[in-house]
């Protein structure tokens, strides 16, 4: 859409206040103006439960008991604040951080900065320019909860991560036959074979019985790899730390894997949370329909897109939204396409990994991907020219509110004649 033609926010035209809000952690600073741009309001608030008494009270003696008439700029979109302002029930609009940036520097190009000056500038900026902007709704609570635990089930697994990553430095200096014998160390089996062995003395005193015994109780036993895990644990004295190395790396391993052990047990109970909320969403079929998702994540993509329709006039808002549309820049002779990073980065991670997980189950999504391989973009790149096309077919998806039909989208391939049933075997 043109920005000439950008319809005006229906929310902005009832607006009679226009109001911007530094927001901190223990104080906030609010300033209001009139249509005429005159400042009638100007004040800090503390965040505790007599300072937002505060605030309504001030709103209410300028604008009455309503108080959507009352449009508030704010530098974020969640938070406390936010939280706080909607049920107020002002008219919320979020700011992008580099927008807010650019409106301080038109009120005060010297660089000079304080919360006043924050506050007043995104309040005027939502008066001269807020009518292409888009306000807030309020969340449905069941979706926002849904966000929220996604993302700090998120959190906990980079956790994992970085612990997984620290047991194996560790096992690299003392114990390198336990990081030959196992590949996978997201296994608790992993863990429990450093738990129960965690030292190459301790692993070669055991036996050759007792490691059957550890490899049949955690179901381990493979005949492609049992020979050569016997073979490793034979040999695990040869290469190995010396005796200080081993006592000190040994013990930092085992502290490792119960943290580990802790945290999976809350990751475990993150998932049957997330689970219990996807069964309930309405809109559950939808997300569980797109192929590659899974258990996983679907949930995700459910808490991030769910509400997009509403936010979005068209499919191109919600890729740009989600990182997968390029940012173009041309002046002059100079064209150049770069990657957008201004977007929802929760989103984007699983677009990324849904989309990769789509092509073992689409046989279109794989040719798809291999051509834009073979046109010379990255794995990444690719990745996201997939991602473009997954969105177009999600944003109907949540337009019609109907599961993905695998015939159906087939049918519509044949009937626009794309390129990719030709080169689909």
């Amino acid at each position: 859409m043109s920005r000439r033609t950008q319809p005006i926010c229906p929310q902005w035209q009832h607006l009679q206040w226009c109001a911007g809000i530094d927001w901190g952690r223990q104080t906030h600073h609010v300033v209001l103006v009139d249509p005429d741009g005159r400042i009638r309001l100007d004040m800090p608030f503390d965040h505790d439960a007599e300072g937002w008494d505060r605030l309504r009270r001030a709103f209410r003696q300028l604008a009455g008991e309503d108080l959507s008439v009352v449009g508030v700029a704010i530098e974020t979109r969640s938070g406390p604040a936010v939280e706080k302002l909607l049920e107020l029930g002002c008219t919320v609009f979020p700011m992008h951080p580099k927008a807010a940036q650019r409106y301080r520097d038109r009120k005060a190009p010297s660089g000079v900065k304080d919360d006043g000056l924050d506050a007043w500038s995104f309040g005027d900026a939502l008066r001269t320019d807020g009518y292409s902007w888009r306000a807030m709704d309020p969340e449905d609570p069941l979706t926002q909860e849904l966000r929220l635990v996604c993302r700090d089930e998120v959190g906990l697994i980079e956790r994992r991560t970085a612990l997984i990553n620290e047991l194996r430095q560790a096992l690299h200096e003392y114990y390198p036959a336990a990081l030959e014998a196992f590949a996978d160390w997201t296994s608790p089996a992993a863990w429990a074979f450093v738990k129960r062995f965690p030292t190459p003395q301790k692993l070669r005193q055991a036996g050759q019985r007792r490691w059957e015994k550890f490899l049949h109780t955690h179901r381990l036993y493979r005949p492609q790899t049992y020979s050569h895990r016997m073979e490793v644990f034979s040999r695990a004295t040869g290469l190995c730390g010396s005796q200080p190395v081993t006592q000190a790396k040994s013990l930092l391993a085992e502290s490792l894997v119960q943290e580990l052990r802790n945290l999976q047990t809350q990751i475990d109970r993150y998932r049957k949370r997330i689970q219990q909320l996807f069964d309930q969403h309405p809109r559950r079929e939808v997300f569980d329909s797109l192929p590659g998702a899974a258990e996983i994540l679907a949930p995700r993509l459910l808490s991030e897109c769910s509400s997009l329709p509403s936010r979005f006039d068209d499919a191109d808002g919600m890729r740009c939204y989600a990182g997968t549309a390029p940012v173009q820049y041309e002046s002059g002779q100079i064209r150049r396409v770069r990657l957008r990073r201004s977007c929802n980065k929760h989103l984007r991670a699983a677009m990324h990994l849904w989309v990769n997980a789509s092509r073992r189950k689409c046989a279109w999504a794989q040719v798809y991907y291999q051509r834009k391989r073979q046109e010379g973009k990255s794995h990444a790149c690719a990745l996201r020219c997939l991602g473009q096309r997954w969105l177009k077919i999600l944003w109907k998806m949540l337009e019609t509110n109907r599961p993905y039909d695998e015939a159906y989208h087939t049918r519509n391939q044949v009937r626009h004649g794309s390129w990719v049933l030709a080169l689909q075997p």
